[in-house]
């Protein structure tokens, strides 16, 4: 099925999992872009939170729900996302990747990179939702080039999210909330190169010395924004909601592109 205007493509700050249900500004920026969009006739969400040792789809009919965290409210653990799967889809995902052989698995289901962010985008859980995982063998621009081999999926209804945060340093959390120059200045120089559609910087990262050094300690959070970056045509439109940190170490910077 295509559609006469293709689905925009997101990439989502997630930080705590507690987002996924406090009446806080990050949770309130979700719920607003859930309801702004065309409902996708499905999600894929790329989550900084499957990190496998090859490339793996789910196809479940019905994906569980992972409490994939410790130490937080009873309140957070009762939380399920019951959404269905999209084994249909998840098999066209697998054939359109050729940058590395892909997998599909019936195993995992939805980490809290993907549902806490869709419990309040589409508390319904009425559209269905796979994964793509995270490689770790291959390299950031091996996961740029397998994103752009998923660009056709957003002609035929999919909504397509990375989910993770372009600074994300656990360690160097405070509960002040005050921000670190290096992580500031990380999160400018990525925003600027976002807007000048410098993707080869955005790709390059680990070559920016200190600041990417301490924002991106592992690459996990940040792998999720080459895939983003790799799906967005020339000229599309940006719009950039959650900004700011959290925990002075945590870029909630979002954006979504061609809405």
């Amino acid at each position: 099925m295509s559609l006469e205007k293709k689905m925009p493509v997101i990439f989502v700050g997630h930080g705590s999992p507690m987002n996924a249900i406090e009446d806080n500004i990050f949770n309130s920026g979700w719920k607003q872009l859930g309801g702004e969009l065309v409902k996708p006739k499905a999600i894929l969400c790329i989550s900084a939170h499957w990190v496998t040792d090859s490339t793996r789809i789910t196809a479940m009919q019905f994906p569980k729900t992972i409490h994939d965290f410790y130490g937080f409210t009873d309140e957070l653990y009762s939380r399920e996302y019951h959404c269905p799967g999209a084994p249909e889809l998840a098999k066209l995902t697998k054939e359109l990747t050729t940058v590395t052989k892909s997998e599909l698995d019936y195993k995992w289901g939805l980490d809290h990179g993907a549902w806490s962010v869709l419990l309040p985008m589409y508390p319904n859980a009425d559209v269905p939702v796979y994964q793509l995982s995270l490689n770790q063998n291959m390299t950031p621009k091996q996961h740029y080039e397998l994103g752009k081999e998923l660009v056709s999926l957003r002609n035929q209804g999919v909504l397509i999210i990375g989910s993770g945060n372009i600074v994300h340093n656990l360690r160097m959390m405070n509960s002040r909330n005050e921000v670190y120059d290096w992580a500031n200045e990380f999160d400018t120089h990525v925003k600027s190169a976002i807007d000048k559609a410098d993707h080869q910087s955005i790709i390059g990262y680990e070559s920016l010395g200190v600041m990417s050094k301490y924002s991106v300690p592992t690459s996990e959070h940040f792998l999720p924004l080459l895939y983003v970056m790799s799906l967005v045509g020339e000229g599309e439109s940006i719009e950039y909601f959650n900004e700011g940190f959290d925990y002075g170490s945590i870029s909630m910077r979002s954006v979504v592109f061609g809405k």
